[in-house]
């Protein structure tokens, strides 16, 4: 079983760096998008960081070997790998059909649903904190639908389609988090995603249109570039944060990141109105998506929480 090194403050610093390059991910993504498919995009970005990372660890002389990973990790690494290609494709399928910032709220799913698979996988105990975390979590995506709840509940249509692909983005990842951390027992954070991004770029290969990328305006041929060291930057600090913080904590830093990404959509619609369009959302909806932030960092929090009560009252109970 995996246990953290402890470094907390170290832990923290990798996760915020994580929550803000997924924050301002989906606005470069939604541009390139306009030429490119998803399976493509995914590719590239996977393919790009993971020879980045196989040139620094062969130069290094830090290859991974496959050994060490027993019958059981090779099955873990397999879950990390499907798990991982199912959602760059799905997020990005469903991000064709959302906005931005819809998009990074419903994703917001996946560190929750991490979270509870934790409770069963590392035997987590579930608390009082972390259920009213949920209950405010919910309560904060009903008012954040407010405008379209009808349409959610009650048709089909591209955006409803495009909320539950997100949502299965969201539970695939989970697995791949899980399976994720159990790897770090064998390899270090960098041996990990180099073998899973170079595998799941392989995956995706047959289906791929690399020619694509010709299409692309400088801008959009820049921000595909941007895309793919995010994706080397990003991952490697959660894996990295992953390894010095308890997964709780770090699910609860990555709660902000639908704030940043709705700060950064605000911020380029108005530097660049011709590319980045405005969230369509109402004060209610922008009060939702507080709310879920809030219920998210409960949730991942709610033992920390008690366990904190209770030990200041029975410092107050204590005699003299």
């Amino acid at each position: 079983m995996h246990i953290s090194s402890g470094r907390w403050l170290y832990g923290m610093l990798l996760a915020l760096v994580t929550a803000v390059l997924w924050g301002v991910l989906p606005i470069k993504l939604k541009e390139v998008l306009q030429v490119m498919d998803p399976v493509t995009v995914t590719w590239y970005r996977l393919l790009v960081a993971g020879s980045i990372l196989l040139a620094y660890l062969a130069a290094s002389r830090r290859l991974p070997r496959f050994r060490p990973l027993g019958r059981k990790g090779s099955w873990l690494l397999l879950l990390a790998i499907a798990g991982l290609t199912a959602n760059y494709v799905l997020y990005l399928v469903g991000l064709n059909l959302l906005s931005p910032g819809t998009t990074q709220l419903v994703i917001q799913m996946a560190p929750i649903l991490l979270l509870v698979s934790s409770i069963f996988v590392f035997r987590e105990r579930f608390s009082l904190g972390q259920g009213m975390g949920l209950v405010v979590l919910l309560l904060g995506f009903a008012l954040f639908f407010n405008q379209r709840l009808q349409e959610l509940l009650t048709s089909l249509s591209d955006y409803t389609a495009g909320v539950l692909i997100v949502l299965l983005a969201a539970l695939v990842w989970a697995f791949y988090g899980l399976a994720q951390k159990q790897l770090l027992t064998v390899w270090n954070s960098l041996q990990v995603m180099m073998v899973i991004y170079l595998a799941c770029a392989l995956l995706l290969t047959p289906w791929a249109h690399p020619m694509q990328a010709l299409q692309l305006s400088p801008l959009q041929g820049w921000l595909l570039l941007a895309c793919c060291l995010n994706t080397l930057v990003a991952y490697g600090a959660f894996a990295e944060a992953l390894a010095h913080w308890e997964a709780s904590r770090v699910s609860a830093t990555l709660a902000i990141t639908p704030l940043v990404t709705f700060s950064a959509v605000a911020l380029a619609a108005s530097w660049w109105p011709d590319h980045v369009r405005p969230e369509q959302i109402n004060w209610i909806g922008y009060a939702g998506a507080l709310l879920v932030v809030l219920g998210s960092a409960l949730t991942a929090l709610g033992p920390s929480l008690v366990a904190g009560w209770r030990a200041r009252k029975a410092r107050l109970a204590l005699p003299g």
